[in-house]
Formats: structure tokens, sequence, C-alpha cells
């Protein structure tokens, strides 16, 4: 089982690698997939968002197996991502868990852009990921940042990645012990789409 402290150090290692170009670890070889038939033993846990500009693997240089990630619009949390994140913590003993958000975040900007003026006609599958992101924005619009989209986007984002932090934190039983007993750790970090850096600010 590797220590929460350690498995940062690896990610902010790996995502050094990633921003120089100098990328060390092969994403996947065919001995390393015969090792991985039998059984993994992931390092970390990632809850990204689905953006296709941040796979988990290529920022922070690891390969198959190191990684369980659990990517959706938004990097939102539901009960399926807890149950996720549940899953891998207590069958693998992974003992970190990163809330990855990034840059311009489409899910966010979308949520900014339904609160300012909201759309017809809307999915309700579209609007469950609004709605769920819809509480980190909304104490921002009542701030000098709705004048300012391209803040507003920045500050939403983060505000989002501690809330979902957060709900991971103290919205389930299974993660509350782990953290409390175990060295379980939870902590947010945004990607930078324009640096390709990675800058950990919650729970850090």
């Amino acid at each position: 089982m590797i220590p929460a402290a350690e498995a940062l150090q690896r990610l902010r290692d790996g995502n050094a690698r990633f921003v120089l170009g100098a990328q060390g670890r092969p994403l996947a070889s065919r001995t390393r997939r015969e090792e991985l038939a039998e059984g993994q033993e992931p390092f970390a846990i990632i809850l990204g968002c689905s953006d296709s500009r941040v796979p988990a693997e290529f920022v922070f240089d690891q390969g198959m197996g190191d990684l369980f990630v659990i990517r959706v619009a938004g990097n939102i949390v539901a009960a399926s991502q807890i149950g996720s994140a549940e899953f891998a913590a207590e069958r693998f003993g992974t003992r970190l868990i990163v809330v990855l958000g990034h840059s311009r975040c489409g899910a966010v900007r979308a949520t900014v852009d339904e609160l300012r003026r909201p759309a017809e006609n809307q999915s309700p599958n579209l609007r469950s990921i609004v709605d769920r992101v819809r509480p980190s924005v909304q104490p921002l619009l009542e701030t000098e940042l709705r004048h300012h989209y391209d803040e507003l986007v920045h500050h939403a984002v983060r505000a989002n990645v501690r809330a979902s932090a957060d709900h991971l934190r103290h919205g389930s039983q299974v993660l509350e012990r782990l953290i409390e007993v175990e060295g379980l750790r939870v902590v947010g970090a945004e990607y930078s789409l324009e640096s390709g850096e990675v800058e950990f600010f919650d729970g850090v």
C-alpha cells in the first residue's frame, strides 16, 4: 500500500515530466498487460472531467494499472462516482483521491451561461450535470466576478473542484472511515489546458 503523501509526490513528479515533454512511463506493454491480468494496485484514484484534452494517465505520466480513473463531465460527484471511489479505496487499498478539474471547463461554462440566461429545451440529462455544478457557481454571480466572464469561470472551476472534494470527504461513511483511520486523503487540483501543469490547491 502506497501512502497518500508518496502517491501525491508521484503525481507531481509525473506531471512535471509531462510539462517538459520528458515522459518516462510507457502507457502499456505486453508484459505489463499480462501482469495486470492477475489484478491491480492503483496508487491513486482520479475523479476527473471527461474532456478529451485531460487524460489522467498522460497528464501524470503514468502507465496501465497505475491510476483508477473516474471520468464524468464537470468532475461532478453523484452516487456512482462515490461508489467507484469507495470500491477502489477499499478493494485495492488506494490512499489518495484527486478531484481533477481543468481550466475553461465546458460543464462549468455551461452552468455559468445557464444561470446568466436559462436555455430552452435543455435535455434533462445535461441539466442534471448543470444542477450539480450550480451550487458552486451561484454565489460567485453575486460578486463583482459576474462582470468578468473568464475570471468568473476560473473561480467557478475551483469552487466546483472544492465542492466535489468535500462531497467525497463527507458524503460517504466508507470514505470518512478510511480518512479517519486508514490515512486516505482527498485533494483537489486544476489542470491548465494552456501550460499542462496541475496545481494542487485543496486539501494539501
